[in-house]
């Protein structure tokens, strides 16, 4: 009877991998990627070069299962696809098994593979042209170089002074030219199935981008947005129907992607003892000349927004925009009305917001910190920062939620716009304050003088200069508790701040104490 178990129990196991058959999807029908933020960025336009974002992506795919057990292949998945979250449903049965495939095609990953077998290897005589070819066996590698045998003896790959090349029989049945996700299933009766792979998948981003372009009169604003989407990733959707999320939703940490050996073949070799390897014999190189490196800042892709935000550009509306922000919980969906490719390694753009004529009121503005002044010092003169500030209200242009990112900001001079200054926005819902900071104003300029400390007083005076033509609005905000000033202050976001006009050439002072606890 033991037997007779054991050798039952050896039959269950070897039928289903006996019946086992190979379906692979080379491509989806119909895919979708929802571009989520990177929940770390509070304001600001994302770092195209290092998207800290995530997708969800869904994908449709039609399929063929045979009956019995199955490996089904889903070929050009996403690279950054965490597989602890991919969801495949519409399978006869449930998947009782998912891989995800990190070995991709390289000459790296082809080296590992063939590791102490044969291989071919050509090389041709530069002198001559003649090519030969012979039978090699892969010793070490890829990793520090790689090892052959051949009827020579050992020798390194690459290091003999002939362009030579290894030739396979054929690419292993786990490599894959694409990021692949393996699932397997049991079916009873063959039949054509459609089915959903969703997905998240890291790599992933989008900000808003502004471009706000100053009427000539001076007392309205033209705003045109641009929502871009990055994706890091080395796989491309065509024909994506493609939406972004605006908010926070909580996201917990997840587990390390699976990575096979590096893709890049490096061949190292003994120096050759020549001048070329060893220049210290030689002539000095020259000195290196360093590489650009492309470090957006937080008005990344601005060459791209000043060429389309020019004025015939935004005195037109754009041929397709975004549709109008969708409630998502306490979240906002932005939604592309078509189809479009978001292309591997790239980053894609389509218009999002067009308003014209928004009022806004221009003003400088100052700051104050009460550490570090000493009776006695000197007076502290500042710059005045230039500040566009506006309602987000329909009444005043606006009335739209404005998700965060970049801002650059342009003003006419001689039939041209130019630019005046870029700035960063944070998310800003409908009603609220909007505020672009566009620089330093020199014109416009401010001081701050301590006092000696009286009691529990300790006295400042401020005075503000305006070198402009114009009557200006300046405003210092004293995050304080206040004893006294000689002026009537405004309350502002909770804190008493000193609005003043400051006249054309002229200047305006405020005497104001503050409460000291000792």
């Amino acid at each position: 009877m033991r037997r007779i178990a054991l050798l039952l129990l050896s039959m269950i196991a070897a039928v289903p991998a006996a019946a086992q058959t190979l379906v692979e999807s080379e491509r989806p029908e119909a895919i979708a990627v929802t571009v989520y933020r990177d929940g770390t960025r509070a304001r600001g336009a994302m770092n195209a070069n290092w998207p800290g974002g995530y997708a969800l992506i869904t994908e449709t795919r039609t399929l063929r299962v045979p009956a019995g057990r199955s490996v089904i292949r889903f070929v050009g998945v996403s690279e950054g696809m965490m597989p602890e979250t991919a969801i495949v449903t519409g399978l006869p049965r449930q998947v009782n098994e998912k891989n995800r495939d990190a070995h991709l095609l390289s000459p790296s990953s082809l080296i590992d593979a063939y590791l102490k077998r044969r291989v071919m290897i050509r090389r041709t005589n530069r002198a001559t042209g003649k090519v030969t070819e012979g039978e090699t066996i892969i010793q070490a590698g890829p990793q520090g170089g790689v090892l052959l045998t051949t009827a020579e003896g050992v020798e390194a790959l690459g290091c003999s002074g002939l362009p030579e090349g290894l030739r396979y029989a054929k690419v292993p049945d786990d490599l894959s030219a694409k990021p692949t996700l393996s699932v397997v299933t049991d079916t009873e009766t063959a039949a054509t199935v459609t089915v959903q792979l969703s997905y998240l998948a890291q790599g992933f981003d989008w900000s808003a981008h502004y471009v706000a372009r100053v009427s000539e009169a001076g007392d309205t604003l033209d705003l045109f947005a641009w929502l871009t989407v990055v994706n890091a990733g080395s796989q491309g959707f065509d024909a994506a129907r493609t939406a972004a999320v605006a908010g926070a939703p909580n996201k917990e940490r997840s587990a390390p992607l699976p990575h096979g050996p590096q893709p890049e073949l490096h061949l190292q070799c003994w120096p050759m003892d020549n001048t070329s390897t060893h220049p210290r014999w030689g002539t000095a190189p020259p000195m290196p000349v360093a590489e650009p490196v492309f470090a957006p800042a937080p008005m990344a892709m601005a060459e791209d927004i000043v060429v389309t935000g020019s004025r015939d550009a935004l005195a037109r509306a754009p041929a397709m925009m975004v549709v109008a922000p969708e409630d998502l919980g306490d979240l906002k969906l932005y939604r592309v009305p078509e189809p479009v490719t978001v292309a591997a390694q790239s980053r894609k753009q389509v218009a999002m917001i067009d308003q014209h004529g928004v009022t806004f009121e221009r003003i400088y503005t100052g700051t104050f910190e009460a550490y570090g002044f000493e009776s006695g010092n000197g007076p502290r003169s500042e710059a005045a920062t230039r500040t566009l500030r506006m309602e987000n209200r329909k009444a005043k242009g606006l009335g739209l939620a404005l998700p965060a990112g970049g801002v650059a900001v342009f003003e006419e001079a001689h039939g041209q716009s130019l630019l005046v200054g870029e700035t960063s926005l944070e998310d800003r819902a409908i009603g609220d304050e909007v505020e672009f900071e566009t620089g330093a104003a020199s014109d416009v300029r401010y001081t701050l003088v301590a006092r000696p400390v009286s009691g529990k007083r300790q006295p400042f005076t401020a005075r503000v200069t305006n070198a402009r033509a114009t009557p200006e609005t300046f405003e210092l905000t004293i995050p304080y508790a206040m004893a006294s000033s000689s002026a009537k202050l405004v309350e502002r976001k909770g804190r008493k701040t000193w609005r003043v006009t400051v006249p054309a050439n002229g200047e305006a002072s405020l005497d104001f104490a503050l409460k000291l606890e000792r």
